[in-house]
């Protein structure tokens, strides 16, 4: 194998297990507003506050880590955002002691800031280590890996947290012990993510990566201002995060209180799993479906990938395998509706963002076993719309621009701090079916950016 082989591998490799740490971090954090509300008692728009302190951290920092980039390199600036990770995470453990949510609020910040310092540095690497025609099935790949660990998060929560406490579906029956005792459990999984992170770090302040040259233009040339695609695309990210957040961060507590369900916390945080399993599955198949390969092989690849979505669905759920069975029939759903984007991402982006926007209603209009199916749905047509749109958003920049744009998009990340605020609040006052209707209104900005905003124009 050549030297430029050993590096993409290398590079490939080191930031796929990064993808793997920040996607756990994210869906453990926006998964935790369920527990948190049990806690401390609090309303649906405040608990969905701990998401927000979370990708507020965007807003903040995206701008400014896409600046030091050029200043620090690709491989420190990872470094630093897992140190800073590490730091967020051991706060957890005064947090849950001392039983204060503000003091939870301060450590998501931090841990949120190392996350998005990862965000920044990763996404327009993996775009940058190969050739442009192949930059979505890179993305693709690296999320599919990001989303193992986002199904993984929702069932440790399942586990680590739930498990044995018995809370009752609705949170006014829930009592200051039960919530002391779910308190007493949150910090052990960060403690365990901060060591790992620190491992990590110390891994690459050893190895070699390779570089990620930047290209030196004029201040003029940097802008990417003058690029509609660029600016309708960070938008596009943030109604897409906004409703992916949205829609994971009410599903417990609507199926808890759905007509029909009232399933108990660690049942519904089993299906949180398979709804950010969804996203696991839609990317491994956008990982190959969005490359080179002929269709022989790529139908070849969707079987494993089918193996796997009847495997973790029964898993997460005790070895359900009915459940599995269930979500096996709707991941080939999934990849069929995929036939119809003929591998082109703009396409592919505007067929899932409308039927996202259907499920999204149906689960809204919907009762029992049918809305319970349509929003953990959901999850797979939501897999490849952030490196679709991350894809669509950078083509034609030079490195320079890139790094700008990729500040700029990740920016927008902050709309998981804006919608779901909207939607606690909309659940509180007109019920929890209706807040699915503003991720619904997401998707089709979402379908309009696939459809026009995507076009290149100076």
């Amino acid at each position: 194998m050549s030297k430029q082989d050993n590096s993409y591998s290398l590079g490939m490799t080191a930031f796929g297990s990064i993808f793997f740490i920040f996607g756990f971090a994210t869906t453990f954090i926006v998964t935790l507003s369920a527990p948190v509300k049990a806690i401390f008692g609090l309303s649906e728009t405040s608990a969905q506050l701990l998401s927000s302190s979370f990708f507020i951290a965007y807003l903040v920092f995206s701008l400014p880590a896409g600046n030091l980039i050029k200043r620090i390199g690709y491989k420190r600036m990872v470094i630093l955002g897992l140190l800073l990770m590490a730091l967020g995470s051991l706060l957890f453990l005064p947090a849950a002691k001392m039983h204060i949510f503000p003091v939870f609020l301060i450590a998501t910040f931090i841990l949120a800031t190392g996350v998005v310092f990862l965000q920044v540095s990763a996404n327009p690497y993996v775009a940058a280590l190969g050739p442009d025609s192949s930059a979505s099935a890179r993305l693709n790949l690296t999320q599919a890996l990001n989303s193992i660990a986002t199904m993984v998060a929702p069932w440790i929560i399942a586990i680590a947290i739930y498990k044995g406490l018995n809370l009752p579906a609705n949170p006014d029956n829930i009592t200051s012990e039960m919530g002391l005792l779910a308190a007493s459990r949150v910090s052990f999984p960060f403690i365990i993510m901060a060591i790992i992170v620190v491992l990590v770090a110390i891994v690459l302040m050893i190895i070699k990566l390779p570089e990620i040259a930047q290209t030196k233009v004029s201040e003029a040339k940097k802008s990417i201002w003058k690029y509609p695609h660029v600016v309708l695309g960070a938008l596009a990210i943030f109604f897409y995060v906004g409703a992916e957040v949205g829609n994971a961060g009410l599903i417990i507590s609507y199926l808890g209180q759905a007509d029909g369900l009232n399933l108990d916390y660690e049942t519904a945080s089993k299906y949180a799993a398979i709804y950010w399993g969804g996203a696991m599955v839609g990317r491994f198949f956008g990982s190959f479906m969005f490359s080179e390969i002929t269709l022989s092989r790529k139908l070849t690849y969707a079987l494993p990938v089918l193996l796997l979505a009847i495997v973790s669905g029964s898993f997460v759920t005790g070895w359900d395998w009915n459940i599995g069975g269930i979500f096996l029939g709707i991941a080939i759903v999934n990849f069929l509706i995929m036939q119809i984007g003929t591998g082109k991402a703009a396409r592919t982006l505007a067929v899932f963002a409308l039927v996202a926007a259907l499920l999204d209603l149906t689960t809204s209009f919907g009762s029992g076993q049918i809305a319970l199916w349509t929003v953990i749905s959901i999850g797979l047509f939501n897999s490849i719309m952030f490196p679709n749109i991350f894809a669509l958003a950078v083509r034609n920049l030079d490195s320079a621009e890139l790094s700008s744009a990729s500040g700029l998009i990740n920016t927008l990340i902050f709309g998981g701090a804006i919608i779901p605020l909207i939607m606690g609040s909309v659940a509180e006052t007109f019920g929890y079916t209706w807040a699915f209707i503003v991720p619904a209104i997401c998707y089709l900005y979402i379908f309009f950016y696939a459809v026009k905003g995507s076009q290149i124009r100076k």
